[in-house]
């Protein structure tokens, strides 16, 4: 089985595919573009149209080598500069076309884990703790962990890319601009200090571009064995400075593509060296790309980490786990009623919003559905995108109240049927106790969605019934039309 991940990075775009041969991915294919994303902002943060463009066109390149892979078999993401970008929809709907697959926006802390998971995955085993820190093109990733497990991991808005535009514009290389560009970079990392500091880790490793190069600058100049030093580094910030200018960068470790971006990469790297009390680090291969070749492996073989941070988050907030399965039982029953062939991530997503619907009531009974959907939308959740937390939230809204709030997710006849599914079952469940429902379906007619229910339950249960009726005026009220009919 063939899996691929592709990177959307804020200087080079990413596409690995690899091989799965038990519990490893190897290798299959791989391929690397420069892109230079983040140079594409401008001062209202937004993506210009050549930026665009450079990088569909990247992202059809890519489309060629993925043709015929199924879609459960591929995740894109897309990382700080599409996290920023005020216009992000409108390169999504354009990047996911020339892509042929969806493109997802993960957080800074999600980036991080993913980048820790892969890097664990190309070192030796190990029980010491381990710091690794990634220099991207807008942002830096920093983590301590133990074996595959990130114990803290962090995303700080610096990055070669972002601070070579910052402070060595046009190239130009100085004292001034350096010294600007390490303070700038260790106050962005300050405040991590009591986490990251030397005490908190054994051994620190280093994955992307700016540090395999700086490691290969090192290696090639005999300045070490390619292991990153303090010392190395300052003799690698004595050659950025005594070249002067970007295009007069010379090192036979370094490629052409770097020249814009190494000393802002270097500087970086000095004041995390400088703030963390790092003296040395070796390079880590792997990070983002292979974490997510590895997070959808876990996802194919039923260790998708995502249900343990959903398990996680009824943990912490004491969600009322007996009612959230009663609730799923009914809201999968309808939804597979309305949508037969629906695909198993959608059966899912709801089953996960089902599972948090609650998690509001730790913050106040009025209103829970609207306190739900905050915490579900900025919580810090493993295994889910941006996007992916942007849907639970929309469910975890819609379940009770004025549909207009969620206008958008009605004109999709597949998320609308969740939005649906969840609204009754939360209704049937309303008296908090096991619904035994001997008929309940849910059914498409020619101009309406028909609930039909057990008339002699219904009858039973006269509170449902209203309930109900009030939720057929709620779907009325929002242009669509919901009819009860007793069976």
């Amino acid at each position: 089985m063939l899996l691929a991940a592709v990177d959307l990075g804020s200087n080079s775009f990413r596409l690995e595919i690899g091989r799965v041969d038990g519990a490893q991915v190897l290798r299959h294919n791989y391929w690397k573009e420069t892109v230079r994303l983040a140079a594409g902002l401008d001062a209202n943060k937004r993506l210009g149209r050549k930026s665009i463009e450079v990088a569909c066109e990247c992202l059809a390149r890519m489309n060629e080598r993925l043709r015929g892979m199924p879609g459960e078999q591929v995740r894109a993401v897309g990382t700080e500069t599409l996290r920023s970008a005020a216009n992000v929809d409108e390169f999504l709907l354009e990047a996911q076309h020339a892509l042929g697959f969806p493109i997802e926006v993960i957080s800074g802390r999600e980036e991080a884990r993913l980048i820790f998971e892969g890097c664990m995955h190309t070192l030796p085993p190990s029980e010491k703790r381990r710091l690794v820190i990634d220099i991207g093109g807008a942002s830096t990733e920093i983590i301590v962990g133990r074996g595959f497990t990130a114990d803290n991991a962090e995303s700080f808005r610096v990055g070669c890319v972002s601070a070579s535009l910052r402070f060595f514009r046009n190239g130009t290389i100085d004292r001034n601009g350096f010294r600007q560009a390490v303070v700038a970079a260790s106050a962005e990392i300050e405040e991590a200090i009591d986490v990251f500091s030397r005490s908190n880790w054994d051994e620190a490793f280093g994955s992307s571009g700016t540090v395999d190069t700086v490691s290969e600058i090192l290696r090639t100049e005999n300045w070490t064995d390619g292991t990153i030093t303090a010392e190395g580094l300052l003799k690698l910030r004595q050659g950025l400075l005594v070249a002067g200018d970007a295009k007069r960068i010379k090192f036979a470790g370094m490629k052409a593509e770097r020249q814009e971006v190494i000393a802002g990469g270097t500087a970086v790297l000095i004041a995390i060296f400088e703030t963390l009390g790092i003296t040395e680090m070796r390079t880590a291969r792997g990070a983002l790309r292979v974490g997510v070749l590895y997070d959808l492996l876990g996802r194919r073989e039923s260790r998708d980490l995502r249900d343990a941070s959903v398990d996680r988050l009824q943990t912490r907030f004491a969600v009322d786990r007996v009612q959230a399965q009663r609730v799923d039982r009914i809201a999968q029953r309808l939804f597979l009623s309305l949508q037969p062939h629906a695909a198993e991530g959608d059966a899912k997503h709801l089953a996960w919003a089902c599972a948090l619907h609650e998690l509001g009531f730790a913050i106040s009974h009025n209103d829970y559905h609207k306190h739900g959907a905050y915490l579900v939308a900025n919580a810090d959740v493993a295994g889910f995108s941006t996007s992916d937390q942007e849907r639970l939230a929309e469910l975890v809204l819609g379940q009770r109240g004025n549909l207009k709030k969620i206008a958008a997710a009605l004109s999709d006849p597949v998320r609308a049927a969740k939005v649906l599914a969840l609204r009754l079952a939360v209704v049937l469940c309303h008296a908090r106790r096991d619904v035994d429902l001997p008929r309940v379906e849910l059914q498409r007619t020619k101009n309406a969605v028909q609930l039909s229910i057990d008339r002699g339950w219904l009858g039973a249960h006269p509170l449902t019934q209203y309930l109900l009726e009030e939720e057929c005026a709620q779907w009325e009220r929002a242009g669509s039309r919901l009819v009860l009919h007793p069976l």
